[in-house]
């Protein structure tokens, strides 16, 4: 996400679409999700849960207009572009030929060129990838795009630092429960402190420590080269992604169907609202992705409403997974990272699936961390980047890997508690990206659409929240939900 312009890729029906979006969002996210719904209570956790999907899908449909107004501005520049070269070739006609051959332009201009697909005439048609940072230039200010990456890389520190606790926790979890006194993994009432043993006279905190060390050794020097994520490894990532899932559901449902279920959330807790709600926030995040998800769909005359759809299956499958869990386990049992409540003889009884669940977020997170990594040294030098420039070989392989990857490490050495991470990530930066950035998007394309097209210009893939009421009401929920977070933050540190 370098905020360029980028090659559309391959192209793929609207449902295949549909699909990539839903393993988008389902991510890390969902797997701190059962917590946070045990700590909040179920009522309150559905009602939040609805209410930060549908404001999510409005900012989606909000990026999909600003999308198909970049286009349109982009491609009215070609228009122009090609019309004074023609200008140039024609300079020596003669005025009667001047005068056929701008009608002949004018004529030209409804199959707008080459950049078209099937010869459609719409201006607003989303055929380049224009990613977030190109949208932010083109419509923020020289202070906006700057607040712009500083969100963003704000928002993938918190998203790295999530990966580099998760990974060393979910292997101390496993292997100190496997290779201490309980061979059978994490019993249902164990209570376990950092200062714990381990292994031998190894406290589970050194474990953890030395993991994270090796995790940072093995994947650290990624930051340092250029590397993508490659279509086979998403498939093999995405397909471990939803075999894990389908066994946790299946589980906590056969385990409630057998009377074992040992969960009795209450109705509301307001004291884990703050949680939860960064968590929800994070768990739909979507919109720095949608530029290179939606471009590539062959047909987008139904976009709309497969986004739509794609919410409501999403609502569906947090609830299904987010209940299932708050009912099958009590709300105290629950670990940070749902996945390893299945690592009890009580509830998995093959040894096999215990240890692919407990160690699943290592072999997914680990194949995203390098590409995180990598997008956001590449975020760090446009940030930084000036026309014409270039940065000194040090500077450019030794300094942006290096801020890039020290940081998060540093958080994740200082703590594992990660829903508290990815509270904190989805409840700030997560709220910049979702909210703010998309509302200040759609209104400033909307004024910079009529300036350059006229007030009869219809965007045919303008969002159905038409109304400025929108936008002021999400950035209006956008800061209350800063500010009250902010204060629980400090009223709950102020008790301590």
């Amino acid at each position: 996400m370098a905020g360029e312009i980028t090659e559309t890729g391959e192209l793929y029906s609207p449902y295949v679409g549909l699909v990539y979006m839903f393993n988008l969002i389902v991510g890390t996210g969902a797997l701190t999700m059962p917590k946070a719904f045990a700590t909040a209570g179920w009522l309150v956790s559905l009602v939040l849960l609805v209410f930060l999907g549908f404001m999510s899908f409005v900012t989606t449909t909000f990026v999909v207009e600003a999308m198909a107004a970049a286009n349109a501005q982009l491609r009215w520049k070609r228009m122009e572009t090609h019309q004074e070269e023609e200008d140039d070739d024609s300079s020596t006609a003669s005025d009667s030929d001047v005068l056929i051959q701008d009608s002949y332009e004018r004529a030209e201009k409804r199959p707008i060129l080459s950049v078209q697909r099937h010869g459609s005439p719409n201006l607003f048609e989303i055929t380049d990838r224009v990613e977030m940072g190109q949208m932010a230039s083109m419509f923020f200010n020289k202070v906006g795009v700057n607040l712009f990456y500083f969100c963003i890389i704000i928002y993938l520190y918190g998203d790295l630092a999530i990966y580099a606790a998760a990974v060393p926790f979910s292997l101390m979890q496993v292997t100190c429960s496997a290779l201490g006194n309980d061979s059978c993994g994490v019993e249902a009432d164990a209570k376990y402190n950092d200062t714990d043993l381990c292994w031998g006279p190894l406290h589970r905190v050194d474990a953890y420590r030395i993991y994270l060390a090796v995790f940072t050794l093995l994947l650290g020097p990624f930051t340092f080269f250029d590397v993508q994520k490659t279509k086979y490894l998403q498939i093999l990532t995405s397909l471990m992604r939803w075999i894990a899932f389908t066994i946790m559901i299946v589980l906590a449902l056969v385990h409630i169907g057998h009377g074992r279920g040992d969960g009795h959330p209450p109705l509301a807790d307001f004291s884990g609202v703050r949680n939860l709600f960064g968590v929800c926030v994070y768990s739909f995040m979507c919109q720095h992705s949608l530029p290179s998800l939606v471009t590539p769909v062959s047909s987008k005359r139904h976009l709309t409403r497969l986004v739509f759809l794609d919410y409501v299956l999403i609502l569906a499958f947090y609830g299904l997974l987010s209940f299932t869990a708050i009912f099958c386990f009590r709300g105290d049992s629950l670990l940070d990272m749902y996945t390893l409540n299945f690592a009890r003889c009580d509830v998995v009884g093959l040894a096999a699936v215990r240890f692919f669940l407990g160690l699943f977020p290592v072999f997914t997170i680990s194949t995203n961390f390098p590409i995180i990594a990598v997008t956001l040294r590449n975020n760090w030098k446009t940030l930084f980047h000036r026309e014409g420039g270039t940065y000194p070989w040090v500077v450019d392989r030794v300094v942006f890997p290096t801020i890039t990857l020290l940081p998060p490490v540093l958080v994740a050495f200082c703590t594992h508690d990660l829903e508290s991470l990815v509270g904190i990530t989805g409840a700030y930066a997560g709220t910049g990206i979702q909210y703010v950035i998309p509302a200040f998007l759609v209104h400033l394309c909307r004024k910079d659409t009529q300036l350059a097209f006229g007030y009869g210009a219809i965007n045919k893939h303008g969002s159905p929240f038409r109304h400025t009421f929108w936008v002021g009401f999400v950035l209006l929920w956008a800061f209350s939900c800063f500010f009250f977070v902010t204060a629980n933050i400090v009223l709950s540190e102020t008790k301590l």
